[in-house]
């Protein structure tokens, strides 16, 4: 332990010494009544350095961070706890949250954010199939004005829009390839133009 850590320590040692013997001097009467409250504020101080200890990977659990570095030509996104890496994009202006699936072929938008992103899925012509682990369902081609990640904007993006129900926007390979480089490592996608 270097000089400085030992020296607050005992700087803090010595101050709860002192808090703990007003206590009982104080509280002579009703000790046991003290020593009640004394466990319950002792609780409350370990569940506040937990919650500050852990409050990094709590927050990353609850929002992972999605980071734009080097002038926004590199994306860098921590794998979510469910093993998926998720991008929110902006599609033709709107928020649009995507899992990033290798295994599509194209940007596929659920009918709730083509909606969002200013496309009226029912008036759509769904020609196209696909075939997912769920069977095959219809698609609509369509072609998106803007996508935006980051500081990089593409302009009139290839993407289809699925008819059958879905829970979350596929970002596919056909948006994925306009990086430059795609990397996979210790848990974090980069992407890099």
């Amino acid at each position: 332990m270097e000089n400085p850590d030992f020296a607050r320590l005992v700087y803090l040692g010595i101050i709860a010494v002192v808090l703990i013997g007003w206590f009982v001097a104080q509280a002579r009467a009703s000790l046991n009544k003290t020593l009640q409250q004394a466990s319950i504020w002792g609780l409350i101080f370990l569940g506040v350095i937990a919650a500050v200890g852990l409050w990094q990977d709590i927050s990353q659990t609850l929002r992972p961070r999605q980071i734009a570095l080097a002038s926004g030509q590199v994306i860098e996104v921590p794998r979510h706890r469910d093993g998926h890496y998720y991008l929110r994009l902006r599609v033709n202006d709107a928020p649009v949250e995507f899992v990033v699936d290798t295994g599509a072929t194209n940007m596929v938008l659920t009918q709730k954010d083509a909606r969002a992103a200013g496309l009226e899925p029912a008036t759509l012509n769904y020609f196209g199939r696909a075939n997912t682990a769920n069977g095959q369902v219809q698609t609509a081609p369509v072609v998106l004005k803007s996508v935006r990640l980051g500081e990089i904007t593409d302009h009139d993006v290839p993407a289809t829009v699925n008819r059958a129900p879905m829970g979350q926007s596929l970002l596919g390979m056909g948006y994925l390839e306009r990086w430059g480089q795609i990397e996979i490592t210790q848990g974090t996608l980069r992407l890099s133009r």
